[in-house]
């Protein structure tokens, strides 16, 4: 849609009300992020000052946030993990058309903490505890720490960094995971976690619990994952069951 320039509506009020349009079909799924102000001056043949003017309009009404050297993104656009089916954290994401990325903060072998010789065994003595941030558009959403099997050590960090923890498990032992138990919670951001994600220490979180088995009933992976709530949701579909 084109601009009616000899309308008695400045320039700037028409792109704001065309990009809300916009916004509201869900035209910048699944990121949320709109298109560069250089973008939005070709599509319109604008100047830049209209253009900040109908970005900062959006702005002043909840509709746009803008993030310094990331550009402009709706607000409110939530990522979705859905509970219905078996899938990692990471492909969640994949799933919904985004490109997410993990930066592997540490690993290293570690003695398995007492609290989780219940799960994984008391002849289990040693665990590769990961601990990788969860990236998207560049920021940090979620870090995850997972308990996973010693043999894991054999995977390179590359690996390690570029692979979800299921296709990890999988390529070291062969076998694939059929069950996860999952728990949601909340709690407040310590420092260390606050920098990490870079939020306030003292913001809350959503806390995902995870311990994922092999058809054999053996715990492979214990992981406890962060997050970031203000963008993300955490949805299940229920069926009505008849008696």
């Amino acid at each position: 849609m084109s601009l009616v320039r000899e309308n008695a509506t400045s320039l700037y009020q028409q792109i704001s009300s065309l990009l809300r349009e916009e916004i509201s079909r869900g035209q910048y799924e699944p990121s949320g992020k709109l298109p560069s102000e250089a973008a939005l001056c070709r599509r319109f043949s604008v100047s830049r000052v209209t253009v900040r003017l109908a970005l900062d309009k959006l702005v002043e009404d909840n509709i746009v946030e803008r993030k310094q050297g990331k550009g402009s993104f709706a607000l409110g656009k939530q990522l979705r993990h859905g509970l219905d089916y078996l899938r990692s954290f990471h492909e969640s994401l994949v799933m919904q058309g985004l490109k997410p990325e993990m930066r592997l903060v540490s690993r290293k072998v570690v003695p398995l903490p007492d609290s989780l010789h219940a799960l994984f065994g008391m002849d289990i003595c040693k665990s590769m505890r990961l601990e990788r941030l969860h990236m998207v558009e560049g920021e940090p959403i979620a870090l995850g720490r997972s308990y996973l099997p010693v043999e894991v050590e054999s995977v390179s960090w590359d690996e390690t960094e570029q692979q979800p923890t299921y296709a990890i498990l999988e390529s070291v032992t062969g076998l694939s995971v059929v069950r996860a138990d999952l728990a949601i919670s909340a709690q407040q951001a310590d420092k260390e976690l606050a920098s990490l994600l870079k939020i306030s220490a003292g913001m809350p979180l959503l806390v995902m619990t995870r311990s994922s088995y092999f058809s054999s009933g053996t715990c492979c992976d214990h992981s406890v994952f962060y997050i970031r709530p203000e963008r993300y949701e955490f949805v299940l579909s229920s069926h009505f069951k008849h008696d």
